[in-house]
């Protein structure tokens, strides 16, 4: 403990250790269950769900139907206990306070047996007096009340018009009025992840002593002056003065590569103050700016800020600066009615690639540093720039942005309401302003956040009438949903941050929704605004289908995860497709059918009689239909970014769902739980590539378009090949001329009749043929190798099964897999089980002898043990 009250003490910059003084209570903890029938140790930062892990008490949440198993945990009122001594002198401190970074979520708190406190809000911090109450030796104790049991009792007070939507839908076994409580969304359950409503302190909590002033927050926002074209820095701090006089002193702020070397005198009166500096940047100073992954550097700069006081008292702050400015333009196309809606950086129009982020756990305790790493660098090595973190789950912890601004991801943040409708009564809205204030605070000096957005699909929910409200009462809806995202949100957001957009909803219309009234009539018109999209029936190698929006901020199709994956939370007799067990994990809608559906449209079904052998094809066709859906649908996307067709187009971003997993369950991701990748992600690695041909046929004519979001013009060319099912070297091949692809566009390169095509290629049909193509210089290959079916592989002819072998050595850190073909293979599938890692390619359709690919692991592994977990799949394996 003195340990930790050292390293406290040096992190506040305390010039004197008789002035501020912080001690962390994080650590060992007791809990006790409602009755007193349980009393367990317990960690902080943790949940009830964990320490009773931890102690053997209950087996993993996550194995089998244990999300129903222990759902007596969520209905109970848990109580935190911790003994422990002050290692200070009480008597020389004039304030002590008790601060929680995270409780979630709805608490009394005692010290001493006397209520010192309460929370109701897992999305904001907490700071209560203790002066009067704490002694030599505490006992701190957080009362919990069940988040169900609250969440009802909240829905029952609010008794002059319902709030829906009541309940999840059944098929979610999840928990009812998730509205009322400002916790975790998703949480309650959703249509990818189960039902634990969590019970913790899930974030630090400590002792805060001290006897002149106090630093409560230090924020910061670079500015950018666009009439005389300088940057600017305003720092912002607060502080709580309890001395009765002034309190006076100076602070240095220094920035030493941008040559800042600033003192300005600062005087604190008694009370709560905010202290604002200005920070003006010399002209002749270069500054680089901040870009996101794919279009520059990650430059930050290292800046000081140091408060030193009357009497000795100092308070410095550490922090990394980034530069960068954000604009969202709406604004008239030539064309085509309604406005764009795209993003500028640094005044540089940035198409929006990536994927929609959800919690990686449903126990945050779980997510460590490692983990937010790892998926993180799964999201730039798939050549994306974005993530939208989506508002259902949790505004995510600090890490997570920091790890944003260093990797280059630009982040769309929603604020924490999710396809419901909210009450705005007067504790309800209380608590929400404090959240967003806290929020905002936390979040807008990191360069990755690009915009807020206020809620995910509630506007589309109240406009398109989700929860069939009569009409004569929707008035009142509408005033609710001004006064929380209008009113108190945005009016919070633009107070506190005034260099990022701020958008009401996702999907929104934009500056088309706040023309009407912050609601538009039809969310989803793809002339403004971002796009929801999704349609499991019709048939997703159907380009013409998809919307021809300004921006796609979700869409997707489903897949199950790997075996490897499911293996560790199931027993042998969940091996099934139609077992228990997989219906339970699904929690969508029929959603396995819809798999199975968009499937079969294009592909055979598994027919193995071995249930564990069909499980394990079924699961593998599942992938290969997510992966080339999501494909088709993202390159149509990016296809669409420089042309106007029938009024429709300019789209700018494609970001789908989702990213990543919260368990071990089908839902819409391209990475699993835990971070393994599906095909999905290996396809995004080639649709998201920052140069790339997309092929597709309109009235049975085939064309190829070149994408760019490359800076600057190049010379290339484009070769297209043909291949038969039954041979491994081409039929036929073209190359066009040189041509100039200019930057940040996408243009037609190639177009011919499928018929022509076909014809100057031997014995070739639309059954027998697949056709490839890439772009290169007359030296090196400059985009990924892409393709298209002229038929659906289901109707392939000479397709035979291929025999894929590997022989693996070891380069430094890296496994090489050399890959042998006996025929053409499409979906080539390379696993290693539960070893965990990653390929340099994956899923690819393989169309000569020899293939060479990397395995990239995560964790120290070796040849041997490679060998024995690696399994080969390719299409015609599941036959």
């Amino acid at each position: 403990m003195l340990l930790r009250l050292l390293l406290l003490l040096a992190l506040c910059g305390a010039g004197s250790a008789a002035m501020v003084v912080s001690v962390s209570l994080r650590g060992s903890w007791r809990i006790r269950s409602g009755n007193g029938s349980l009393e367990l140790p317990a960690e902080v930062p943790g949940c009830v769900h964990s320490a009773l892990f931890h102690q053997r008490l209950i087996q993993d949440p996550y194995y089998r139907f244990n999300n129903l198993n222990y759902r007596w945990i969520a209905l109970d009122n848990w109580t935190y206990i911790k003994k422990f001594k002050i290692p200070f002198d009480l008597s020389k401190w004039r304030k002590v306070k008790l601060v929680f970074e995270g409780v979630d979520t709805v608490t009394v708190v005692l010290l001493n047996n006397i209520p010192v406190g309460e929370t109701d809000n897992m999305f904001r911090s907490y700071s209560f007096d203790i002066t009067h109450v704490v002694q030599a030796v505490n006992i701190l104790e957080v009362h919990f009340q069940s988040p169900v049991i609250y969440a009802d009792q909240r829905s029952k007070v609010h008794t002059h018009y319902s709030v829906p939507p009541n309940c999840p839908p059944r098929v979610q076994d999840g928990e009812c009025h998730v509205n009322f409580i400002r916790k975790a969304q998703c949480s309650f359950s959703w249509d990818w992840g189960p039902s634990f409503p969590t019970q913790g302190i899930w974030k630090d909590v400590r002792i805060e002593a001290y006897n002149i002033c106090h630093l409560n927050y230090f924020t910061f926002t670079p500015i950018y002056d666009n009439n005389i074209q300088e940057w600017n820095l305003e720092i912002e701090s607060c502080f709580d003065v309890i001395s009765s006089k002034p309190v006076l002193g100076q602070v240095i702020i220094a920035i030493p590569e941008l040559k800042i070397q600033q003192t300005n005198s600062v005087e604190l009166q008694h009370g709560e103050r905010i202290v604002k500096l200005f920070v003006k940047i010399d002209k002749s100073v270069t500054i680089e700016t901040w870009w996101p992954h794919g279009h520059g550097n990650q430059t930050g700069y290292n800046m000081t800020v140091l408060f030193k006081l009357d009497g000795g008292l100092s308070f410095e702050k550490s922090a990394k600066v980034y530069f960068r400015t954000v604009e969202l333009i709406e604004e008239p196309i030539k064309g085509s009615r309604g406005l764009s809606f795209y993003f500028k950086i640094n005044g540089l129009p940035i198409f929006l690639k990536g994927s929609n982020w959800i919690p990686p756990d449903s126990f945050q305790d779980r997510v460590t540093s490692a983990l937010l790493r790892l998926l993180l660098q799964s999201v730039v090595d798939a050549n994306m720039n974005a993530l939208r973190v989506w508002g259902g789950g949790i505004y995510e912890q600090d890490e997570f942005y920091e790890l944003c601004d260093e990797l280059g991801i630009m982040v769309w943040q929603d604020f924490m309401f999710a396809c419901a409708l909210y009450p705005t009564d007067q504790d309800f809205m209380d608590s929400v302003r404090a959240e967003v204030s806290y929020q905002v605070r936390r979040l807008k000096s990191h360069p990755s956040v690009i915009t807020w957005s206020g809620n995910n699909e509630n506007e589309a929910a109240l406009m398109l009438n989700w929860y069939d409200i009569q009409p004569g009462n929707l008035s009142t809806y509408i005033d609710d949903y001004v006064t929380l995202y209008v009113k108190n949100i945005r009016r919070i957001v633009f107070e506190g941050d005034q260099t990022r957009p701020f958008i009401t909803s996702s999907p929104t219309n934009g500056a088309k929704s706040t023309a009407e009234g912050w609601l538009s009539e039809n969310p989803y018109d793809p002339n403004y605004g971002d796009v929801h999209f999704y349609d499991y029936v019709g048939d997703c190698w159907n380009w013409k289908i998809f919307p021809k929006a300004r921006f796609v901020s979700e869409y997707g199709y489903q897949s199950w995860p790997s075996f490897s994956t499911l293996e560790k939370v199931s027993s042998k007799e969940d091996w099934s497709y139609e077992s228990k067990f997989a219906h339970h994990r699904q929690h969508f809608t029929d959603g396995n059918y819809k798999m199975l559906h968009q499937a079969e449209l294009h592909f055979k079904l598994p027919q193995s009689a071995d249930q564990l052998r069909k499980f394990k094809d079924t699961i593998y066709l599942t992938q290969v239909m997510q992966a080339q859906c999501v494909k088709t649908e993202t390159e149509f996307y990016r296809r669409s970014r420089s042309e106007i067709v029938h009024g429709e187009g300019h789209t700018m971003g494609a970001l789908y769902w989702q990213l990543n997993d919260i368990w071990q369950a089908p839902s819409w991701s391209s990475l699993e739980y835990g971070g393994k990748w599906k095909m999905l992600h290996y396809f995004a690695r080639h649709f998201f590539a920052p140069l790339l041909p997309v092929g597709f046929e309109n009235e049975d004519v085939f064309f190829i378009y070149g994408v760019s979001d490359l800076h600057s013009d190049h010379k290339m060319m484009l070769t297209v090949r043909v291949h038969t099912w039954s041979s491994l070297e081409p039929v036929c091949s073209e190359t066009t001329k040189p041509f100039v692809m200019k930057a940040g566009e996408a243009a037609l390169l190639y177009d011919k009749p499928v018929a022509e095509l076909l014809r100057g290629c031997t014995n070739c049909t639309r059954q027998s043929c697949v056709v490839s193509f890439y772009l290169s210089t007359a030296r090196e290959l400059l985009s990924p190798t892409n393709y298209h079916f002229l038929s659906s592989p289901k109707e392939a002819k000479g397709l035979h099964k291929a025999n894929i072998t590997a022989t693996i050595s070891q380069q430094g850190d890296t496994f090489v897999f050399h890959l042998k073909t006996s025929a053409v293979a499409p979906f080539v599938w390379l696993d290693v089980g539960s070893i965990p890692g990653r390929f340099s390619d994956n899923g690819f359709l393989m169309t000569e002898e020899t293939r060479t690919v990397f395995f990239y692991p995560w964790k120290p592994t070796n040849e041997s043990e490679l060998e024995r977990s690696f399994h080969v799949t390719s299409l015609a394996d599941i036959y």
